[in-house]
Protein backbone atom coordinates (compact mmCIF):
# COMPACT_ATOMS: atom_id res chain seq x y z
CA UNK A 1 0.00 0.00 0.00
CA UNK A 2 1.72 3.25 -1.23
CA UNK A 3 2.61 5.57 1.91
CA UNK A 4 3.29 2.57 4.31
CA UNK A 5 5.49 2.81 6.50
CA UNK A 6 7.45 -0.51 7.08
CA UNK A 7 6.78 -2.44 10.70
CA UNK A 8 10.50 -1.80 11.74
CA UNK A 9 10.63 1.97 10.14
CA UNK A 10 7.24 2.71 12.34
CA UNK A 11 9.04 0.96 15.91
CA UNK A 12 12.12 3.23 15.12
CA UNK A 13 10.07 6.09 14.70
CA UNK A 14 8.16 5.34 18.03
CA UNK A 15 11.20 5.07 20.00
CA UNK A 16 12.75 8.24 18.84
CA UNK A 17 9.54 9.81 19.77
CA UNK A 18 9.49 7.91 23.49
CA UNK A 19 13.42 8.94 23.18
CA UNK A 20 12.42 12.69 22.95
CA UNK A 21 9.77 12.72 25.16
CA UNK A 22 11.99 11.47 28.21
CA UNK A 23 14.94 14.20 27.26
CA UNK A 24 11.87 16.80 27.38
CA UNK A 25 11.09 15.10 31.01
CA UNK A 26 14.47 15.41 32.14
CA UNK A 27 15.07 19.00 30.69
CA UNK A 28 11.51 20.23 32.64
CA UNK A 29 11.73 17.84 35.82
CA UNK A 30 15.38 17.25 36.42
CA UNK A 31 15.87 19.77 39.37
CA UNK A 32 12.67 18.97 40.80
CA UNK A 33 13.06 15.08 41.15
CA UNK A 34 16.40 15.89 42.85
CA UNK A 35 15.01 18.36 45.31
CA UNK A 36 12.43 15.40 46.11
CA UNK A 37 15.06 13.23 46.25
CA UNK A 38 17.46 15.06 48.12
CA UNK A 39 15.21 16.23 50.94
CA UNK A 40 14.25 12.53 51.14
CA UNK A 41 18.05 11.11 50.91
CA UNK A 42 20.44 13.93 53.17
CA UNK A 43 22.90 13.43 50.23
CA UNK A 44 23.87 15.00 47.38
CA UNK A 45 24.90 11.99 45.62
CA UNK A 46 22.63 9.67 46.45
CA UNK A 47 20.00 12.21 45.17
CA UNK A 48 21.79 12.33 41.93
CA UNK A 49 22.00 8.75 41.57
CA UNK A 50 18.35 8.25 41.37
CA UNK A 51 17.52 10.95 39.43
CA UNK A 52 19.72 9.37 36.82
CA UNK A 53 18.47 5.93 37.82
CA UNK A 54 15.00 7.20 36.93
CA UNK A 55 15.30 8.89 33.75
CA UNK A 56 17.86 5.80 32.40
CA UNK A 57 14.70 3.57 33.34
CA UNK A 58 12.13 5.73 31.75
CA UNK A 59 14.35 5.53 28.23
CA UNK A 60 13.60 1.63 28.17
CA UNK A 61 10.17 1.22 30.54
CA UNK A 62 8.26 4.80 29.16
CA UNK A 63 4.50 3.86 29.57
CA UNK A 64 2.38 3.91 26.63
CA UNK A 65 0.51 6.92 28.20
CA UNK A 66 1.13 9.24 31.12
CA UNK A 67 -1.92 11.77 31.78
CA UNK A 68 0.60 13.76 34.24
CA UNK A 69 4.35 13.38 33.80
CA UNK A 70 5.88 15.60 36.61
CA UNK A 71 3.02 13.22 38.88
CA UNK A 72 4.70 9.87 37.31
CA UNK A 73 8.01 11.39 37.67
CA UNK A 74 7.21 12.24 41.76
CA UNK A 75 5.87 8.79 42.10
CA UNK A 76 8.99 6.73 40.98
CA UNK A 77 11.45 9.13 42.17
CA UNK A 78 9.66 8.83 45.56
CA UNK A 79 9.55 5.14 45.51
CA UNK A 80 13.33 4.66 44.93
CA UNK A 81 14.18 6.95 47.39
CA UNK A 82 12.29 4.69 49.85
CA UNK A 83 14.08 1.27 48.63
CA UNK A 84 17.20 3.46 49.02
CA UNK A 85 15.72 4.48 52.75
CA UNK A 86 14.77 1.01 53.86
CA UNK A 87 18.32 -0.20 52.93
CA UNK A 88 20.24 3.09 54.34
CA UNK A 89 18.93 2.68 57.69
CA UNK A 90 20.64 -0.91 58.07
CA UNK A 91 23.67 0.75 56.40
CA UNK A 92 23.67 3.35 58.87
CA UNK A 93 23.76 0.92 62.15
CA UNK A 94 27.09 0.27 60.94
CA UNK A 95 28.26 3.59 60.08
CA UNK A 96 31.32 4.80 62.31
CA UNK A 97 30.16 7.81 64.61
CA UNK A 98 27.59 10.04 63.71
CA UNK A 99 25.69 10.33 60.58
CA UNK A 100 25.21 13.83 59.32
CA UNK A 101 23.35 15.05 56.05
CA UNK A 102 25.90 15.94 52.77
CA UNK A 103 25.93 20.00 52.66
CA UNK A 104 25.42 21.27 49.05
CA UNK A 105 26.74 24.35 47.63
CA UNK A 106 25.35 27.23 45.39
CA UNK A 107 26.18 26.91 42.02
CA UNK A 108 25.40 30.71 41.13
CA UNK A 109 27.02 33.82 42.29
CA UNK A 110 25.76 35.59 45.31
CA UNK A 111 25.10 38.25 43.51
CA UNK A 112 22.67 37.04 40.44
CA UNK A 113 19.20 36.24 40.30
CA UNK A 114 19.96 32.70 39.80
CA UNK A 115 21.34 32.55 43.01
CA UNK A 116 17.93 33.51 45.00
CA UNK A 117 15.88 31.21 42.89
CA UNK A 118 18.51 28.39 43.65
CA UNK A 119 18.36 29.70 47.29
CA UNK A 120 14.59 29.59 47.60
CA UNK A 121 14.14 26.18 46.27
CA UNK A 122 16.81 24.71 48.83
CA UNK A 123 16.49 23.58 52.50
CA UNK A 124 18.33 24.60 55.20
CA UNK A 125 20.96 22.57 56.79
CA UNK A 126 19.49 22.58 60.45
CA UNK A 127 16.09 21.34 59.09
CA UNK A 128 17.98 18.20 57.00
CA UNK A 129 19.45 16.75 60.03
CA UNK A 130 15.84 17.10 61.80
CA UNK A 131 14.36 15.05 58.89
CA UNK A 132 16.39 12.14 59.81
CA UNK A 133 14.24 11.38 62.82
CA UNK A 134 11.56 10.47 60.61
CA UNK A 135 10.95 6.87 59.41
CA UNK A 136 11.01 6.80 55.50
CA UNK A 137 7.18 6.61 55.02
CA UNK A 138 6.95 9.23 57.30
CA UNK A 139 9.75 11.86 55.98
CA UNK A 140 7.61 10.88 52.16
CA UNK A 141 4.59 11.97 53.40
CA UNK A 142 5.89 15.13 54.98
CA UNK A 143 7.80 16.40 52.01
CA UNK A 144 5.94 15.91 49.83
CA UNK A 145 3.31 17.80 51.90
CA UNK A 146 4.80 20.51 53.76
CA UNK A 147 8.06 21.29 51.02
CA UNK A 148 6.13 20.74 47.68
CA UNK A 149 2.38 21.28 48.39
CA UNK A 150 0.65 18.03 47.70
CA UNK A 151 -2.74 17.83 48.76
CA UNK A 152 -3.39 14.30 51.22
CA UNK A 153 -5.70 12.76 47.99
CA UNK A 154 -2.34 13.34 45.71
CA UNK A 155 0.44 12.02 48.39
CA UNK A 156 -1.87 8.83 48.93
CA UNK A 157 -2.16 8.28 45.16
CA UNK A 158 1.64 8.52 44.85
CA UNK A 159 2.46 6.51 47.45
CA UNK A 160 -0.55 4.16 47.51
CA UNK A 161 -2.03 4.93 50.97
CA UNK A 162 -5.06 6.43 51.83
CA UNK A 163 -5.93 9.95 52.62
CA UNK A 164 -6.65 8.87 56.49
CA UNK A 165 -3.17 7.27 56.37
CA UNK A 166 -1.61 9.98 55.00
CA UNK A 167 -2.95 12.13 57.07
CA UNK A 168 -2.17 10.17 60.33
CA UNK A 169 1.69 10.05 58.95
CA UNK A 170 2.02 13.65 58.85
CA UNK A 171 0.61 14.15 62.10
CA UNK A 172 2.75 11.83 63.86
CA UNK A 173 5.55 13.48 61.93
CA UNK A 174 5.21 16.64 62.35
CA UNK A 175 5.26 15.86 66.38
CA UNK A 176 7.82 14.33 66.41
CA UNK A 177 9.60 17.00 64.61
CA UNK A 178 7.75 19.62 66.70
CA UNK A 179 9.34 17.65 70.06
CA UNK A 180 12.91 17.56 69.00
CA UNK A 181 12.97 21.04 68.36
CA UNK A 182 15.23 22.60 71.48
CA UNK A 183 12.59 25.73 71.60
CA UNK A 184 9.38 23.92 72.55
CA UNK A 185 11.20 21.39 75.13
CA UNK A 186 8.56 23.33 77.63
CA UNK A 187 5.44 23.54 75.25
CA UNK A 188 2.94 20.87 76.88
CA UNK A 189 0.69 20.36 73.76
CA UNK A 190 3.00 19.17 70.68
CA UNK A 191 -0.07 19.89 68.19
CA UNK A 192 0.77 23.39 68.43
CA UNK A 193 4.37 23.68 68.52
CA UNK A 194 6.25 25.59 65.80
CA UNK A 195 8.09 24.00 63.59
CA UNK A 196 12.23 25.64 62.55
CA UNK A 197 11.84 26.88 59.08
CA UNK A 198 12.53 24.54 56.31
CA UNK A 199 13.59 27.46 54.27
CA UNK A 200 17.14 28.91 54.42
CA UNK A 201 17.39 32.67 56.68
CA UNK A 202 19.67 34.97 55.17
CA UNK A 203 20.43 38.32 56.69
CA UNK A 204 22.53 40.86 57.90
CA UNK A 205 22.17 39.63 61.63
CA UNK A 206 22.69 36.19 61.04
CA UNK A 207 26.08 37.65 58.79
CA UNK A 208 27.21 39.10 62.22
CA UNK A 209 26.60 35.85 63.89
CA UNK A 210 28.69 34.16 62.01
CA UNK A 211 31.46 36.34 61.97
CA UNK A 212 31.01 36.75 65.58
CA UNK A 213 31.52 32.80 65.99
CA UNK A 214 33.72 32.38 63.92
CA UNK A 215 36.62 35.31 65.09
CA UNK A 216 35.39 33.28 68.99
CA UNK A 217 36.19 30.03 67.28
CA UNK A 218 39.68 30.66 65.75
CA UNK A 219 41.01 32.31 69.11
CA UNK A 220 39.39 30.05 71.89
CA UNK A 221 37.52 33.38 73.16
CA UNK A 222 35.55 31.18 75.76
CA UNK A 223 33.51 34.57 76.82
CA UNK A 224 32.29 35.61 73.14
CA UNK A 225 31.68 32.18 72.50
CA UNK A 226 29.24 31.33 75.91
CA UNK A 227 27.72 34.16 74.58
CA UNK A 228 27.06 32.97 71.78
CA UNK A 229 25.80 29.74 72.52
CA UNK A 230 21.94 28.82 73.38
CA UNK A 231 21.04 27.28 76.48
CA UNK A 232 20.76 23.90 75.38
CA UNK A 233 23.02 23.37 72.15
CA UNK A 234 23.84 20.36 70.37
CA UNK A 235 27.17 19.89 68.40
CA UNK A 236 27.33 17.32 66.11
CA UNK A 237 30.40 16.01 63.76
CA UNK A 238 30.92 13.62 60.61
CA UNK A 239 34.11 11.47 59.76
CA UNK A 240 32.76 8.71 58.78
CA UNK A 241 35.61 7.03 60.24
CA UNK A 242 38.02 8.45 57.47
CA UNK A 243 38.52 11.38 59.27
CA UNK A 244 39.16 11.24 63.49
CA UNK A 245 36.61 13.37 64.90
CA UNK A 246 34.32 13.83 67.76
CA UNK A 247 32.30 10.69 68.12
CA UNK A 248 29.28 10.99 69.83
CA UNK A 249 26.96 14.08 69.94
CA UNK A 250 27.59 17.26 72.67
CA UNK A 251 24.35 18.45 74.43
CA UNK A 252 25.55 19.87 77.61
CA UNK A 253 26.37 23.78 77.21
CA UNK A 254 29.41 23.00 79.26
CA UNK A 255 30.86 21.03 76.90
CA UNK A 256 30.10 22.13 73.52
CA UNK A 257 31.32 25.28 74.81
CA UNK A 258 34.63 23.06 76.08
CA UNK A 259 34.97 21.64 72.81
CA UNK A 260 34.61 24.72 70.38
CA UNK A 261 37.41 26.69 72.66
CA UNK A 262 40.06 23.53 73.80
CA UNK A 263 43.04 24.11 72.47
CA UNK A 264 43.58 20.15 71.96
CA UNK A 265 40.25 19.35 70.17
CA UNK A 266 39.80 20.94 66.77
CA UNK A 267 43.19 22.47 66.59
CA UNK A 268 43.36 21.48 62.80
CA UNK A 269 40.76 23.60 61.62
CA UNK A 270 42.58 26.79 63.23
CA UNK A 271 45.65 26.06 61.04
CA UNK A 272 43.42 26.03 57.81
CA UNK A 273 41.76 28.73 55.23
CA UNK A 274 38.13 29.73 56.64
CA UNK A 275 35.52 31.57 54.33
CA UNK A 276 32.04 31.94 54.45
CA UNK A 277 30.22 30.08 51.57
CA UNK A 278 26.54 29.40 50.74
CA UNK A 279 25.50 25.75 52.05
CA UNK A 280 21.70 25.11 51.66
CA UNK A 281 21.03 28.42 51.02
CA UNK A 282 22.46 29.97 53.90
CA UNK A 283 25.97 31.48 54.76
CA UNK A 284 28.47 28.84 56.79
CA UNK A 285 31.83 28.04 57.29
CA UNK A 286 33.63 26.00 55.26
CA UNK A 287 37.54 25.01 55.72
CA UNK A 288 40.37 24.40 53.01
CA UNK A 289 44.20 23.88 53.26
CA UNK A 290 45.74 24.33 49.76
CA UNK A 291 42.79 24.93 48.28
CA UNK A 292 41.09 21.63 49.05
CA UNK A 293 37.89 21.61 51.41
CA UNK A 294 38.54 19.64 54.42
CA UNK A 295 36.07 20.53 56.64
CA UNK A 296 32.22 22.49 57.05
CA UNK A 297 30.62 24.20 59.71
CA UNK A 298 27.13 24.62 59.38
CA UNK A 299 25.31 26.69 62.23
CA UNK A 300 21.51 26.56 63.01
CA UNK A 301 20.60 29.46 65.00
CA UNK A 302 17.75 29.87 67.40
CA UNK A 303 14.23 31.29 66.56
CA UNK A 304 14.74 34.75 67.08
CA UNK A 305 18.81 34.15 65.62
CA UNK A 306 20.50 35.68 69.07
CA UNK A 307 22.25 32.60 69.66
CA UNK A 308 23.75 29.19 68.09
CA UNK A 309 21.26 25.96 68.93
CA UNK A 310 23.38 23.78 66.48
CA UNK A 311 26.69 23.06 65.22
CA UNK A 312 27.44 20.45 62.96
CA UNK A 313 30.28 19.84 61.53
CA UNK A 314 31.05 17.70 58.54
CA UNK A 315 35.21 16.44 57.94
CA UNK A 316 33.95 12.90 55.96
CA UNK A 317 35.74 13.47 52.69
CA UNK A 318 32.80 11.71 50.90
CA UNK A 319 30.48 14.41 52.19
CA UNK A 320 32.41 17.43 50.59
CA UNK A 321 31.95 16.94 47.04
CA UNK A 322 29.30 19.30 46.49
CA UNK A 323 31.07 22.31 48.09
CA UNK A 324 32.29 24.81 45.68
Amino acid sequence: MKGSKHPEQQNTEAVAEKSAEVEEWYRNYRDYAFAIAYRMLGTAADAEDVVQDCFAALQQTLPEEVHNSKAYITRITVNRCLNLLHSARKQRETYVGEWLPEPVGSTAPADQPEEWAERRSMVSYAFLVLLERLKPLERAVFVLREAFQYEYKEIAELLGLTDTNCRQLYSRSRKRLAQATPSNADSSSADDMPLPSMTPVGDLARKRMLDRFTAAFMSYDVPSMLELLAEQPVFISDGGGIVHTVMRPMTVRKGVLALLTSRRVLTSLRETEVSTVMLNGEEQLVFRHDGQVVAALCLEFTAEGKHIQGVYMMVNPQKLGYIC
